[in-house]
């Protein structure tokens, strides 16, 4: 990872990220706090929690594009001071409820474009492959360990200091973001030379088979979250501590991390590229295994294993990144974004839908696993005919 770190324009993209994450978790908290104590309605904060991400669905698809047709530093900072200005004004005390919702999906339609430039630049400041996906690992782990972090202080801090200085502080990691950004990230022209329609990014993806299939393997992370949705009616079912929602849903990402560890320090990427489809299934296959009605402890194993074999997303992403020209990057990555957020909602759903259906979070756990596995064997053995066909090389036809 030093390595990587030595290429001086990813320090910042790289630490202006994890200081938006950072600040996106407590944010957050301070938000569905806010929410609760002037409504007392569950309803309501699920809304204002549907809000949070629901705007950046729409962007991903009709704004990502603006990372190809306009400089992408200069769209991240305007994309990041736009969010820090709004959420400045969220932290405002008292400002009306409907105000917070519409500054809110503000927000996530600024976050959509800047994503899409983010990952499209950080593509352009490499030369070496090798380096790259390096950086795309250390990207992913410190996401996730910025993450667990975030969440696992945010509640202490917001009672601490109170939501108005929490959101406060979310709108400085904006700004801490900004400035980074425009003062270590050296100018480049927009990447196309003429305006492309919106959907130029979506026509590519579609119509290329190899990318085709790299969503697929991506998207089945739509699957493999249902225990994420599950983990409170899980632990009940375990007969378990009530600390137990908490380690259950901490599980995944610590296993994310360290299968990232491991992949990044001792395979390859050609290796790795090779064995997407075996990591993409065994990501879901695992799930599989809760029909021997594991312990807490066993099921917490299963779901670290299941995480660490789910760092395949990593080089699924930048591989799908390094495969696409850079005149339509923005818009092909925002088409990614919004299919696997997407993805992640209905999986979400679905599976709580048929706990409640069949009255057991661990039988759906396990119909997740069965119908992971049977979407990810022909997507494995689909992206194995791609990858033999196009080579272990960058491929943009």
């Amino acid at each position: 990872m030093g390595a990587v770190l030595v290429v001086r324009e990813f320090r910042p993209l790289w630490i202006a990220e994890a200081v938006s994450i950072a600040g996106d978790q407590l944010a957050k908290v301070a938000l569905a706090l806010v929410v609760y104590d002037r409504t007392g309605s569950p309803l309501w904060s699920a809304i204002v929690y549907a809000l949070s991400f629901l705007p950046a669905l729409a962007g991903g698809l009709g704004l990502s594009q603006l990372a190809d047709r306009y400089p992408r530093r200069t769209l991240m900072v305007v994309c990041a001071a736009t969010q820090a200005l709004l959420v400045a004004l969220m932290a405002i005390p008292g400002m009306p409820l409907a105000a917070m919702c519409a500054l809110l999906v503000g927000v996530g339609i600024a976050q959509a474009p800047a994503l899409a430039a983010q990952n499209a630049l950080t593509r352009e400041v490499f030369d070496a492959d090798e380096l790259y996906y390096r950086s795309q690992d250390l990207r992913g782990m410190t996401t996730n360990t910025v993450m667990l972090l975030g969440l696992a202080g945010a509640g202490l801090l917001v009672a601490a200091v109170g939501s108005s200085a929490a959101l406060l502080i979310d709108a400085v990691t904006f700004a801490l973001a900004a400035l980074l950004v425009r003062l270590q990230v050296r100018a480049r022209p927009g990447a196309s030379t003429q305006r492309t329609h919106w959907a130029a990014g979506i026509h590519f993806v579609w119509s290329r088979p190899q990318l085709r299939v790299l969503l697929g393997l991506s998207w089945l992370v739509g699957l493999a979250v249902v225990p994420e949705g599950l983990a409170a009616p899980l632990a009940a079912e375990l007969h378990a501590p009530a600390g137990a929602v908490g380690w259950l849903l901490a599980a995944d990402p610590f296993g994310y991390v360290l299968g990232a560890f491991l992949l990044s320090h001792f395979v390859p990427v050609a290796a790795r590229q090779r064995l997407l489809g075996v990591l993409a299934t065994g990501s879901v296959a695992v799930l599989v295994l809760f029909a021997l009605h594991p312990s807490l402890s066993a099921a917490l194993a299963l779901l670290a294993v299941a995480g660490a074999a789910g760092a395949y997303q990593i080089t699924v992403g930048a591989t799908f990144t390094s495969w696409v020209p850079n005149e339509v990057r923005g818009g092909a990555l925002g088409v990614a974004r919004t299919g696997l957020r997407v993805a992640q909602g209905v999986g979400v759903a679905a599976g709580g839908v048929v706990a409640t259906l069949i009255g057991s979070a661990n039988s759906a756990i396990v119909a997740a696993g069965v119908v992971g596995v049977l979407l990810a064997v022909p997507t494995a053995l689909a992206w194995h005919r791609q990858y033999r066909g196009v080579g272990a090389t960058a491929q943009n036809a």
